[in-house]
């Protein structure tokens, strides 16, 4: 598939003045500048995060009165339950404030809604439990920001409610007693892209200090907190590069029992774990309790002491995921034939696929694959019960929600994002949504929407790929949304002769510019080998990585893509 490039613009001015003062490479400074640190503070706060930069908790509003709350039950001895979603950053959350609350206090439950018995968020199942077990306050995690009726009703049987979320509220709050989002629009809180496990983090931080416990009490989830920040895809800027940073110390150093327990279960040993690592190799395992079967059991290892009963734990997981990856698998195998015996389909601006028998704890990561192939807004529907459930992904750029927003005379319920939503409607309505949808979205839909784009940092010269160059780009680690790994250009260079295809679908390049030689590999590549040996130079846009092999390190190229040569050395 063809791809757009699009070059990030340059800032000359502050690029030149940041070169001044650090007297690194210029682009260095460029990558800096674009990222929003154009000063020698701002780098130095960058590359040298601290905890003791994080923001003073009680800043965001309705801090003093959640702490309050909370003081005012742990004297009393009430039953506290901690409430959250099913995914990574629920379960994470709920892991960490469960298990500090307890060590402060006896009476503390915790409580995750099942995926399809009960759906996202707050349900009412969960506040009857609450009510059975004589619980009096529930702190809700990652959800409750929209549970105004439900948060109501926990009001009406005497439970109070403090509210931890990170989603955008709607203009009638719950009526909970306190309200802990950095979203609301009078939050004075410095930083507003926490996620559900970020703003936990901060009621633990306000605990402590109002209780005068040590930091270690909260920092001691902080590998939690990074999983969170991984999984659930938040600017990786701020306060969260901070958690992120020092989460990841955590993680290699002195995770938790159930981090550890999950990391120990991966095929692929990797000497330090990165963001990319924990998305890969931990959060899919987390995920699949919730998709195929409890998410409790996340919960349950999170908390667990004893690296024996945490493995047993971390193995039902991994066994959860190879249920989901085997699902994952037939049923976008399925999609894809569906596709390719209808070609009608593949004209139309978006993708609505309907099977009855296909799992729905599944859709989402089928519609992401699906766009990988066709690239475009997509749905994936099953059948459940007496409804049509599914879930939408969208491709960049393009406000998948307000599409969904506009046929909503056909569903019965839909919630999500710009780039994810969820959906149900009667089975008889799904033919009409799928017109509807096609055309909502072609006449809204760009043509740029239906290429793919690739966001390229800076231009460079292989004579700066250095190691000296390289260590200072691993200190912009963790990379994340908002500070991505960095993409660069290099035009004119030269195929050596020596480029391969390797295992049918990738390229081993062996490439040069000037008298400076590369190797790199090209994951996917494979149908472009001909445009690489029949240009004389070509054009290559790559992210740097590091070999190691036989006790040497080299620099290689990890290529994105290629087009024929523009222009020569």
């Amino acid at each position: 598939m063809d791809k757009r490039w699009t070059i990030l613009p340059e800032d000359p001015m502050h690029e030149r003045a940041l070169h001044a003062v650090l007297k690194i490479s210029p682009v260095l400074c460029r990558l800096l500048v674009q990222r929003g640190y154009p000063t020698f503070e701002k780098a130095k706060a960058f590359f040298r995060p601290s905890l003791l930069n994080l923001h003073d908790p009680f800043l965001m509003k309705d801090m003093d009165k959640a702490v309050s709350r909370i003081q005012q039950a742990l004297e009393k001895g009430e039953k506290i339950l901690v409430y959250g979603d099913y995914d990574v950053d629920g379960t994470t959350s709920v892991a960490s404030m469960y298990s500090f609350l307890s060590a402060i206090h006896q009476e503390v439950l915790f409580y995750i809604p099942h995926r399809y018995k009960e759906g996202y968020g707050v349900s009412k199942t969960g506040i009857d439990f609450a009510k059975s077990a004589g619980v009096q306050l529930i702190i809700s995690l990652d959800c409750g920001i929209k549970a105004t009726e439900l948060i109501g009703y926990a009001a009406s049987l005497g439970i109070d409610f403090i509210v931890c979320d990170h989603h955008l509220p709607d203009l009638e709050l719950p009526p909970a007693a306190a309200i802990l989002n950095p979203k609301q629009p009078d939050c004075p809180y410095p930083y507003k892209e926490l996620c559900g496990c970020g703003v936990g983090y901060k009621l633990m931080q306000a605990l402590a200090a109002k209780r005068q416990l040590p930091c270690e009490s909260y920092e001691q989830y902080l590998d939690l907190v990074v999983t969170a920040i991984a999984a659930d895809i938040v600017p990786v800027t701020g306060e969260n590069r901070i958690l992120a940073y020092y989460g990841l110390k955590r993680v290699n150093e002195q995770p938790s029992v159930g981090i550890k327990a999950l990391l120990d279960l991966t095929e692929r040993k990797v000497e330090e774990i990165n963001m990319q690592n924990l998305i890969f190799m931990v959060a899919p395992r987390i995920n699949a309790a919730g998709r195929m079967d409890d998410a409790r059991k996340a919960v349950e290892l999170f908390t667990e002491k004893d690296s024996e009963k945490a493995a047993a734990i971390a193995q039902q997981l991994h066994a959860d995921n190879s249920d989901r990856k085997e699902a994952d698998s037939q049923i976008t195998q399925e999609a894809l034939e569906m596709l390719a015996t209808t070609p009608a389909m593949t004209q139309r601006k978006t993708t609505v696929l309907y099977q009855s028998h296909w799992h729905k704890g599944v859709l989402g990561i089928v519609a992401s694959r699906l766009i990988e192939t066709y690239f475009k807004p997509t749905v994936v529907l099953t059948r459940s019960d007496a409804v049509v459930c599914g879930s939408a992904r969208s491709v960049p750029g393009f406000n998948l929600y307000e599409a969904i927003h506009a046929c909503r005379q056909y569903l019965l319920g839909y919630g999500g994002h710009f780039a994810a939503a969820g959906l149900t409607m009667l089975p008889e309505h799904v033919d009409r949504f799928t017109e509807a949808f096609e055309q909502v979205v072609a006449a809204s839909l760009q043509q740029a929407h239906l290429t793919p784009e690739v966001l390229i940092d800076s231009t460079i010269h292989f004579s700066d790929i250095k190691f000296s160059f390289y260590n200072i780009l691993q200190q912009m680690r963790p990379f994340g949304p908002e500070n991505k790994e960095p993409v660069f250009v290099a035009r004119g260079v030269e195929n050596t002769g020596h480029s391969k295809i390797v295992k049918e679908k990738h390229i081993r390049f062996v490439l040069q510019q000037g008298r400076y030689h590369f190797t790199g590999i090209g994951f996917g590549l494979a149908d472009k080998f001909a445009l690489l040996e029949n240009s004389k130079t070509i054009d290559i846009v790559f992210k740097i990585d590091e070999n190691r092999w036989n006790n040497s390190k080299t620099l290689q190229l990890n290529v994105i893509d290629f087009a024929p040569g523009k222009t020569n050395c």
